[in-house]
Formats: C-alpha cells, sequence, structure tokens
C-alpha cells in the first residue's frame, strides 16, 4: 500500500479515509493528535472479503506506527491526572480503556501490547502520585484491573506467556482489593485460558471463577466465564461437564438483561457463544455437533477481525477431517492462512501448523499435497 508524505490534520480527513477502507468509527477517535496517515487510498469492494481486509490492518499499523505505540510504550493519550482526582477522571479512563480495547479485534498482541503495557504504567502511577477519595480509589483499582487483563492478553497473544501470567496475577489483586468480584473472576478465567493453552489444564481454576460470579451479575459475564470453563473441560476430554457449563452459557446469553453490560464482556453474543461450542465439540471430535455450530456463526463472522476468524476456522478444519471431509477441510485451513497473513500474533499460525499435522497423511489427495507445498514456501 504506497505511503504519501503528507501530514493529515483534520479530524474529518481522517474520518473520509477511514470509511473509504471502512474502519470502525471508534478508531477514529484513538487519537487527538495528527495521524501521518495513507495519502492515496482505493475504495474497497462492497465485501468484507480478501485482500481488502489486509488493506484495513495495514491502515490501522500504519497508523500506530506513526504514533510510535508500536515501538515503544507511548500512550495515545496523554493522561491530565494532576495532584488529585476524582470521578470525572475515573470516567475519562474508563472510556479511554474502552477505546484501546477496540484495537484488539484487528491488531494481534505483538502490536498491541506495548500500547496496553502503557496504560497499565499510566494508572499505577496515578495510583502512587495522586490523592483520591476510598471512591475514586475502587474506581481506579478496578481500571487496573482492566488494563492488566488486557495487557496479559495481549502478551498471551504474543506468545509472552510470563508477563502475561504475571499481569493476570496483578488484575486478580487489583480487582479483588477494589472488591470487583467480576473482574476477579475473569482474571482467574484468563489464568485457566493460558494453561489450558500452554499445559491442557485449567478447568480447577475456571471452576473456582464461575464460583465467583455475584448472582446478579450481568448475563454477558456469567457467559463469557462459562463458555472458558467448557472450553477447559474438552481440552481435558471431559466432554460431561463441558456440555453442562456449555448449557449455562447458552442459557445466559439468551436471557434478556436490562442491566449495562461490562465493556470487557459486552462483546459475547450468541454467535461469539456458539462458536466456543463448536470449538469444544470440535476439540472432543464431535464433527457433527462442531460443524453445525462453527458454520453459521463464522459465515457472520467479518474478516475483518482476522486473529478471531483464522482461529476458529482451524477448529471448523479439525471437524472436517473428523468427518472425513478432506476437501473441505484443505479449504478452511487454506482460508484460516490467508486471513492470518500479516496478523501479530503467534496462535493462528500454531494451529495452522497443527490441523496440517493431521492432514499429512492424505498427501496422496492433491488438495492436501498442494497445500502443504504451499505452507513450506
Amino acid at each position: 500500500m504506497a505511503k504519501g508524505s503528507g501530514r493529515v490534520t483534520s479530524f474529518e480527513k481522517i474520518a473520509q479515509i477511514a470509511d473509504a477502507l471502512r474502519i470502525p468509527g471508534q478508531l477514529v477517535g484513538l487519537a487527538n493528535r495528527p495521524w501521518e496517515l495513507v495519502q492515496s487510498v482505493p475504495k474497497p469492494a462492497a465485501d468484507q472479503d480478501g485482500p481488502e481486509a489486509v488493506k484495513r490492518r495495514e491502515f490501522i499499523r500504519t497508523s500506530l506506527a506513526s504514533l510510535g505505540v508500536t515501538a515503544a510504550a507511548v500512550p495515545f493519550m496523554p493522561v491530565d491526572a494532576g495532584p488529585r482526582v476524582g470521578s470525572s477522571f475515573t470516567r475519562q479512563l474508563v472510556d479511554r480503556t474502552a477505546r484501546l480495547r477496540q484495537l484488539d479485534n484487528y491488531l494481534g498482541g505483538l502490536d498491541t501490547y506495548r500500547v496496553y503495557l502503557a496504560e497499565v504504567e499510566t494508572t499505577l502511577s496515578v495510583l502512587k502520585h495522586s490523592s483520591y477519595d476510598g471512591v475514586t480509589e475502587r474506581a481506579l483499582l478496578s481500571i487496573l484491573a482492566e488494563q492488566d487483563q488486557q495487557a496479559g492478553w495481549a502478551a498471551f497473544d504474543a506468545g509472552y506467556h510470563e508477563r502475561s501470567d504475571a499481569h493476570y496475577r496483578s488484575s486478580l489483586a487489583a480487582a479483588q482489593q477494589a472488591g470487583d468480584l467480576p473482574l476477579a473472576a475473569n482474571a482467574l478465567i484468563f489464568t485457566s485460558y493460558q494453561l489450558v493453552s500452554t499445559q491442557h489444564t485449567g478447568s480447577e481454576a475456571a471452576a473456582v471463577a464461575c464460583g465467583m460470579i455475584p448472582p446478579d451479575a450481568p448475563h454477558t459475564v456469567r457467559a463469557l466465564l462459562h463458555e472458558r470453563l467448557a472450553w477447559a473441560y474438552a481440552v481435558e476430554g471431559n466432554g460431561c461437564e463441558c456440555e453442562r457449563a456449555l448449557a449455562v452459557a447458552e442459557d445466559a446469553i439468551n436471557r434478556p438483561d436490562p442491566q449495562s453490560q461490562p465493556d470487557w464482556s459486552a462483546w459475547v453474543d450468541r454467535d461469539e457463544v456458539s462458536i466456543m461450542a463448536g470449538r469444544c465439540w470440535a476439540e472432543l471430535r464431535r464433527p457433527l455437533r462442531a460443524v453445525h455450530a462453527l458454520e453459521g456463526a463464522l459465515d457472520r463472522f467479518q474478516d475483518t477481525h482476522a486473529r478471531d476468524k483464522a482461529l476458529y476456522l482451524t477448529w471448523l478444519a479439525d471437524a472436517y477431517i473428523d468427518a472425513c471431509e478432506i476437501d473441505e477441510a484443505v479449504a478452511t485451513v487454506d482460508r484460516a492462512m490467508e486471513l492470518s497473513q500479516g496478523v501479530g500474533s503467534t496462535r493462528p499460525h500454531q494451529r495452522a501448523k497443527a490441523v496440517m499435522t493431521r492432514l499429512a497423511p492424505y498427501q496422496d489427495v492433491p488438495q492436501v499435497a498442494a497445500l502443504l507445498e504451499r505452507a513450506k514456501s
């Protein structure tokens, strides 16, 4: 993508460029100083597929690089804390944290970790150097817990597992000090998810997390924690407990809930629960259930969320292998590899490699042989 040397100085011009590449509006307002941006951008086709998704990712990556955030821990906006902070300041941080969280939809942890780490350090500095009352202190600690979780997730996505674990531990401590049980439970569920990925165990921590959920917790919180408990059981091969946990998650997400949902769980919807169910069934080698759950939800999943869609497609490919639909498996993992190009995450590549290992015994199938050859190059 060609880069220009000009400087875009108006919000309106940034919005025009973002609209041309269909970059979500929440990303347009991340910075309050001029971006060095692409001067000339082609208008994409109407769909979300193909090279345009890569262009959008590269646009965002270029914009981040122009701010220095991929090279150093520089926050997007200066925090004007002052000697004493109160509710207006914590509202600013809540909004800032929510907006920065959106980056995870489009970029991997290799690109975002330093951004999220800078936010943690900023809030720690405020807690250390500013004065505040008890209510503000609890609000700051809850914000810190969220920020540590986001930094931990980015570190996990980048393959920095020791850093990730440290962030989750810090998040748990901050949430407990704030008296924020849902956030404390979410810190534990992140720990469980990392244990599942690195040690193939984690249901004990996930069960403790789910046991911490208050009765009046928002339905997205309950759904999120229980779907990840289900995933831990699936990886451990415990199909019965997995099914029970999925049932709780599905019941929670289907219940009307008039209360406001926390930003850190508000992204959980029926498609997310369906995708996690499909992943669980694929892991448990129940391909009919897995394919049914994954196909429809992934059809509705935007390609701009490239890392996550690539990951989910690899479990669909696994299910196709178990169903002896080798051609479908090849096409699916091929699509996953295409989507994951340029994504700053180690996980899609690891998953695609695992699927191709499973396809290796079918090298006499021309499509498999061609896929494995492409993977080598």
